[in-house]
């Protein structure tokens, strides 16, 4: 009797890890698969996600990102793009304001520029991109991130209320090696998972939080 008990303990275990395994590799190749897709559709703005600015001049990541929303705004993808993403303490400018500017210099006018100048991490940004759609009567919303980013922020967007696709950049640090790529979709699909299961953000490396 004590064996038997004991045979079906391990079952349950090992059925557990198993799935545990399963749904950790689940989640890695959706991460790789969102990755790979570029999502075009008429929306009512482009939403470039924030990442780390320098007195007012991005990153290189956060550059990548919003010369791909130039793109997608000249392709005539949306009317509007809007750039989140609030400040570090001791900045100047939040990586919205740093996003706004760098569009505006090439180019895009005044009025067809929001900056959402909120958010810590991709959880609170959407939320608050959520909200000025919600001001605005928008629904629909194309998401500029790195590639590994965008399912869970289209999740997070979804969750907020958005009607959200993404077209992620092909270009920038995010994307460079094989290496950084399989180190990106690891970071993600913990963040991923641990958003799913407390519905919670971590913040942390560019594109993480």
């Amino acid at each position: 009797m004590a064996v038997g008990a004991g045979r079906l303990v391990v079952r349950v275990i090992g059925a557990a890890v198993a799935a545990v395994l399963l749904m950790v590799v689940a989640t890695a190749l959706g991460i790789w698969w969102t990755a790979r897709q570029d999502s075009r559709p008429s929306a009512d703005a482009i939403v470039v996600l924030g990442s780390a600015q320098y007195n007012g001049v991005p990153s290189s990541i956060f550059e990548a990102r919003l010369e791909h929303a130039l793109e997608l705004y000249q392709d005539g993808v949306a009317p509007m793009v809007v750039t989140v993403g609030g400040k570090a303490t001791g900045d100047q400018f939040s990586e919205a304001e740093a996003g706004r500017e760098y569009l505006a210099e090439a180019g895009v006018p005044d009025d067809a520029l929001l900056a959402v100048q909120e958010g810590a991490d991709t959880l609170e940004s959407m939320r608050a991109v959520a909200t000025q759609f919600d001001d605005r009567g928008w629904d629909t919303a194309v998401l500029v991130t790195d590639p590994w980013h965008a399912m869970r922020a289209e999740r997070m967007a979804e969750d907020a209320g958005m009607d959200a696709s993404s077209s992620p950049t092909r270009q920038g640090p995010a994307v460079q090696t094989r290496t950084t790529q399989f180190r990106y979709i690891l970071r993600e699909t913990a963040a991923y998972l641990l958003y799913r299961v407390t519905g919670e953000s971590v913040a942390g490396a560019p594109g993480i939080g």
